[in-house]
C-alpha cells in the first residue's frame, strides 16, 4: 500500500513550508506527497524538495476549480487544465483532481450531468498523451461540501463511463463515500478501473483513520483485492501531531511495517 500524504493537513503543525513538509514525510517513512492547489505553492522549492527526497507526488488539484456543471466556465477550465497539465509533467504527477461545483438553480440534474460529460470529454483531449490522468471527486452533502452537485459515487462513474476515455476517473473519497451512507462494494462494484486516487479519513471529525468509526482498513483491502493499485492520499485533519499519530494510522489501514 502506498501512503500518500496530503501535505496541506499533514505536517502543517510542525511547518509552515510545504517544501518541508515534504522533508517530514520522507522521515516519517511515508511513500508519496500530494497537495490542493499548485499556484499558490513554491514550485521550484517543491521540485527540489521531491528530488532531494525521492518522494513521488501523487498528484494535485487541476485550476481553475470553478464550475464544471456550467458550460460557461468550460473554456477557462480547459485553458488552466493545460497549464496545470505542464506542471504535473515537471513534477512527475500523474493524477489531477477537478471537483464538479455546485448544484446550480435553475438548471435541471441532467443538463448538469451532461455538462460535466461534456468538460471532462473536451478535458480528455487536452491529456491526451500526457501520462496524466483526470479525477473527478464526488463529495460529501451532509456535512463537508453542502450545495455540490456530485455527491454520488455512482454517478461519477457513470459520467466517466459516459465520456468513455482513460484519460478520465474519478478521485475515490473512502470518508466521503461513507458520509454519503454507501457501501464500497455496492458503488464500485466492476468498476474499480476508473478508480484513479483514493483518499481516507475517519467519522466522525475527518481525522485520523483509527480514530472514529469507518472500517477503512477492510474497506481498503477490497479495493485493492478488486484491482486498484494506486496510492492511497491521507487527506485528514491529524488530531495530534501527525508524525505521532502514524503508526495507529497504519494499523488501522492494514499498511503497519
Amino acid at each position: 500500500m502506498i501512503l500518500s500524504a496530503c501535505i496541506e493537513w499533514l505536517f502543517s503543525e510542525a511547518s509552515d513550508d510545504f517544501a518541508n513538509r515534504i522533508r517530514l514525510a520522507k522521515t516519517a517513512g511515508l511513500d508519496a506527497v500530494e497537495f490542493w492547489f499548485w499556484s499558490n505553492k513554491d514550485i521550484d522549492a517543491v521540485e527540489a524538495a521531491l528530488k532531494e527526497t525521492g518522494l513521488p507526488l501523487s498528484g494535485f488539484v487541476a485550476e481553475p476549480m470553478i464550475a464544471l456543471t456550467d458550460p460557461a466556465n468550460h473554456a477557462a477550465f480547459l485553458a488552466g487544465l493545460a497549464t496545470s497539465v505542464k506542471t504535473a509533467q515537471r513534477l512527475g504527477a500523474k493524477v489531477l483532481i477537478a471537483q464538479a461545483g455546485d448544484d446550480l438553480e435553475g438548471r435541471t440534474r441532467e443538463e448538469q450531468h451532461k455538462a460535466l460529460v461534456d468538460c471532462l470529454s473536451a478535458a480528455a483531449t487536452v491529456l491526451e498523451g500526457s501520462g496524466v490522468r483526470l479525477g473527478v471527486e464526488p463529495l460529501n452533502t451532509f456535512i463537508d461540501h453542502k450545495g455540490y452537485y456530485l455527491s454520488s459515487t455512482r454517478e461519477a462513474l457513470n459520467i466517466v463511463d459516459e465520456v468513455g476515455r482513460p484519460e478520465i476517473g474519478i478521485i475515490y473519497d473512502l470518508y466521503h463515500s461513507y458520509v454519503m451512507g454507501e457501501r464500497i462494494e455496492d458503488v464500485l462494484n466492476q468498476r474499480v478501473s476508473r478508480v484513479v486516487h483514493a483518499h481516507v479519513a475517519d467519522h466522525p471529525g475527518r481525522n485520523d483513520p483509527g480514530l472514529g468509526e469507518i472500517d477503512l482498513g477492510q474497506r481498503l483491502t477490497w479495493l485493492y483485492a478488486n484491482g486498484y493499485n494506486g496510492a492511497v492520499g491521507l487527506e485528514y485533519r491529524p488530531a495530534e501531531g501527525t508524525a505521532q499519530g502514524l503508526d495507529k494510522v497504519r494499523a488501522a489501514l492494514g499498511a503497519a511495517g
